[in-house]
């Protein structure tokens, strides 16, 4: 209300005539470079990095460009170009070396949306002296005037097209033509791009209007986000946390979703000042319903990542889970001191002192996570290896393919290391995992669920080997046997592996039972393909090709006297 008032350059920014046409260059020419570079390598390394850079740092200086503080803004823009460039290559030179390479470049997309405000606001002069105000502004400009430019972008195209068709009539093909070209596409996406941002960027005023206009629209959400909130905590609370775990698998996504909701619809409505804020008592209601909301959903969703690694164990997915629910928790946390601070009535001046606090603790939490320090991977394979170790998991129930496919590097090397292991069961399964050239999926499921299934299938022999290899078909593939199945011993194959047919509802599966006690699903091979007519006619040179129909003899499924499957030999 009373805080000294700090100027930021560019926020009251003169018009710039030149601005709309230096980002067309621009981006115009980054699209172009971008395509060049990538063209048939989107799996090299270095020229993924040189994209990344061609991308981000572009993006930076068009979005923070101003005639009087240029210099700052290529340091910016060219710190940006070469993080991302950084991460880009690490990214996709990690190949299979390592499993959440994808996460840490988003992490650093994160840390780089984050940063761009505090830039364009002035932050990296005035530190926390940086008015609130700015900031909020520079956030919803930002997203305004990038859905701004996008939208023309489209209707650019849009109108490439229209153009096109209307020449075609009078057989000119050049922009048709153009048009299928990649580098004449990234070059044209660019230029509409920048030419829009540029025109928005020179009209802040009108922004600031329109971003007023997008929040107050937000706002008429919150009213009904708060009152489904409400409920929804009411009914937790009354019926108990079960009812989540048995509704979802993904309780912690949804959870977290609906926290960034009520972030959003909250700070939509709060804005940047109690001046500009709506003095409706209901909407100042709902925001404060929606903002004291975060923690409990943040706690939810606590509690149900918690239940999935104590059944499941860590993994980098849910490494990766659990940092957005570290900082989903801070800002719970923040709201609540603010609450309390501000006596509940004057909490929003304390809220929006701590969304500046945690927007630049949160940028750098993102980029430290971007970098390549923490290992989740190993972090993940330590912890799964203690949980066989202790018996926390079977053996059988152990997912070997995980480590394989999903932990890198580290992964490997766990796996290679049980497979010289004292457990024999553990080594003959870690070896299988080993050779398979595909991945097969551990569904992870309650036992008591396995167990039903395994019920439901019959018609097993007394042969141990067969109820051992079906038993752990069933734990590998978790859509078996989920109603009433049966066994069928269909006698052996030529080459002497054991025919079997697993029959559930209408479909029918064919099984070979190999030596080593593994079923595999028939192989195409044992069967000769059906030519089709066109490939008999060019197999005939010419000639018309005989089609008949010929005497069959074979065996066919029958469940309670309607056949079921195809028939076979």
């Amino acid at each position: 209300m009373g805080e000294e008032r700090i100027e930021t350059p560019g926020l009251h920014a003169r018009d710039w005539p030149l601005r709309p046409w230096i980002l067309a260059g621009l981006l115009g020419l980054a699209g172009l470079l971008i395509y060049l570079v990538t063209e048939g390598h989107e799996d090299d390394a270095p020229r993924m990095a040189a994209a990344a850079f061609l991308f981000f740092g572009p993006m930076a200086a068009a979005f923070s460009l101003e005639r009087e503080r240029w210099k700052d803004v290529a340091i910016f823009a060219l710190v940006a170009g070469l993080v991302m460039a950084g991460l880009a290559w690490r990214a996709v030179n990690a190949g299979d070396h390592a499993s959440d390479e994808h996460f840490g470049f988003g992490a650093g997309v994160i840390a780089t949306l984050l940063a761009l405000p505090l830039f364009q606001a002035g932050f990296h002069r005035t530190r926390f002296a940086t008015p609130y105000r700015d900031t909020h502004f520079f956030v919803w400009t930002d997203a305004v005037s990038a859905a701004g430019a996008l939208a023309f972008t489209g209707l650019s195209f849009a109108l490439l097209f229209v153009l096109a068709a209307l020449f075609r009539l009078i057989q000119i093909d050049l922009l048709e033509d153009l048009l299928e070209k990649g580098w004449f596409g990234w070059s044209v996406a660019g230029i509409a791009f920048g030419a829009a941002l540029g025109t928005l960027r020179n009209s802040l005023k009108v922004l600031g209007a329109l971003q007023s206009v997008v929040l107050l629209v937000l706002s008429l959400l919150a009213v009904p986000l708060a009152v489904a909130l409400a409920i929804f905590l009411i009914a937790v609370a009354f019926s108990g946390l079960d009812v989540l775990w048995e509704a979802t698998r993904s309780a912690t996504p949804v959870l977290l979703a609906c926290a960034a909701g009520c972030f959003i619809l909250a700070n939509a409505i709060v804005r940047e000042d109690d001046t500009d804020m709506t003095r409706n008592v209901v909407m100042r209601v709902t925001a404060f319903v929606l903002a004291m909301g975060i923690l409990p959903l943040t706690l939810l969703a606590v509690i149900s990542m918690g239940t999935r690694v104590a059944q499941y164990g860590l993994s980098p997915e849910r490494l990766w889970g659990l940092t957005a629910i570290a900082v989903a928790c801070a800002y719970g946390v923040a709201i609540w001191v603010a609450a309390i601070r501000g006596k509940v009535w004057r909490w929003r001046p304390f809220l929006r002192r701590a969304n500046m606090h945690l927007a630049v603790g949160v940028s750098l939490y993102a980029l430290l996570l971007a970098l390549p320090i923490l290992d989740f991977a190993g972090i993940s394979v330590a912890n799964q290896l203690s949980r066989l170790e202790r018996g926390k998991v079977s053996a059988q129930d152990f997912d070997y393919d995980a480590l394989k496919w999903d932990f890198g590097d580290a992964g490997k090397r766990a796996l290679a290391k049980l497979a010289r292991s004292n457990d024999a069961e553990v080594a003959k399964l870690a070896r299988e995992a080993q050779a398979r050239k595909e991945r097969r999926w551990n569904w992870q499921e309650p036992q008591e669920k396995r167990d039903q299934r395994l019920a439901n299938l019959s018609g097993l022999s007394a042969d141990p080997q067969i109820g051992a290899a079906f038993e752990l078909l069933l734990r590998q593939e978790g859509w078996r046997c989920n109603s009433r199945c049966v066994v069928l011993d269909l006698g052996t194959y030529p080459e002497g592996a054991r025919h079997f047919a697993l029959v559930e509802g209408g479909g029918v599966q064919h099984l070979r039972l190999q030596a080593d006690g593994s079923l595999l699903p028939e192989a195409a091979g044992l069967r000769p393909p059906v030519p089709t007519l066109n490939k008999v006619a060019a197999e005939a040179h010419g000639r018309v090709p005989q089609v008949e129909v010929r005497p069959f003899s074979g065996r066919q499924i029958y469940v309670d006297g309607k056949p079921v499957g195809e028939p076979f030999e």
